[in-house]
């Protein structure tokens, strides 16, 4: 069994530590400890606000007691640089012959001193981002393909794309579906143990990738969930979701979104939701139709009230179901999707 500790120094919250929040939301039971000075001698619940409690330390030497058995590195900054900090933690575990698993962009596989540590201490070091080699070129073969897609998109990152695709899959499997969670990033493939993380991939073979995983699904499958990446009007990943789309080619769409966020993480003005909905329907018009089955919120910051008359808002709005999955479970949003996979043709 997989005894995690996670990396997450200085980034112990709610929306930096990605990684590390979706193996404490949906693997706690294989995580011993957490590294971030910050917060040493606190537990995760009491930093994050939910979950169990994970106690968190000070270093990889103090995790010990836990007697850990791999370190996850659980944030990647932008530029993917490993930092001064981070670097001697990962090395302290390697002494210590632990494994690491990484979604950094740069590989710890290709760093010298690293790649070195671990071949003297028999550790393995898993390097999520790595793209396929050779590369996949798409063929356009979601003209034949026998299952309906969903992909999950949002109004920027950070907005919970992966937690609701993984939500959605989980729900549908409990009712009988034969559900494909097809990953595009490094939590999504850690926890799913299969994918491609998308923003690794060179722009010609985005597309190609996608549509090479969603090949290798069943003919039989009900539904495959595609993870989304990034947001078109993000400025910084547009290119990313725009690869997405056009490989995954989706039949159905979910939007996410964190109605009390005004500014994207570029610090840019969030536009209009309907007319950003309006953009991804318009960039699949040109090859097949697709529409929106509802909205799945990241209200993690609002209170209950708030919260909650949000949610209707979106519904009166939009005249589609909306709810928070994690917080307040299914509203009508899954049962939505499950009456489309039956009327897909």
């Amino acid at each position: 069994m997989n005894r995690y500790v996670i990396l997450a120094i200085g980034s112990l919250d709610y929306l930096l530590s990605k990684t590390g929040n979706m193996l404490l939301r949906y693997s706690s039971q294989e995580v011993v400890a957490i590294i971030d000075p910050n917060h040493a001698g606190k537990t995760s619940d009491k930093v994050l606000g939910w979950g169990k409690k994970i106690p968190v330390v000070r270093s990889f030497n103090k995790s010990k007691k836990h007697d850990p058995n791999c370190l996850v590195i659980g944030s990647a900054p932008q530029g993917g640089i490993l930092s001064d900090l981070d670097r001697k933690e990962v090395i302290n575990a390697i002494k210590e012959k632990c494994n690491i698993i990484s979604g950094m962009h740069i590989f710890l596989n290709e760093d010298g001193e690293i790649s070195y540590l671990a071949k003297k201490n028999g550790v393995k070091i898993v390097d999520l981002r790595k793209p396929p080699d050779p590369p996949h070129f798409p063929n356009g073969s979601w003209l034949s393909r026998k299952f309906p897609v969903l992909a999950v998109v949002g109004s920027d990152c950070d907005t919970g794309k992966m937690t609701t695709a993984w939500e959605i899959a989980k729900s549908l499997k409990s009712r009988g579906k034969r559900v494909e969670f097809i990953a595009t990033g490094q939590t999504g493939i850690l926890l799913s143990g299969t994918g491609i993380a998308i923003d690794a991939v060179k722009s010609d073979f985005m597309a190609g990738e996608v549509e090479f995983l969603l090949d290798n699904c069943s003919d039989q499958t009900d539904l495959a969930i595609v993870e989304g990446q990034g947001a078109l009007n993000n400025m910084f990943y547009s290119g990313v979701t725009l690869g997405l789309l056009h490989g995954s080619m989706p039949d159905f769409l979910v939007f996410t979104h964190e109605p009390n966020r005004d500014l994207d993480v570029t610090k840019w003005k969030i536009p209009e939701i309907k007319d950003m909905m309006q953009i991804y329907i318009d960039l699949l018009k040109p090859f097949k139709k697709s529409k929106f089955l509802g909205f799945n919120l990241l209200t993690f910051k609002m209170s209950d009230d708030d919260a909650l008359k949000e949610i209707s808002s979106f519904k009166n709005e939009f005249n589609m179901p909306a709810t928070d999955l994690v917080r307040f479970k299914d509203s009508g949003l899954v049962e939505s999707i499950y009456e489309n996979i039956d009327k897909w043709n």
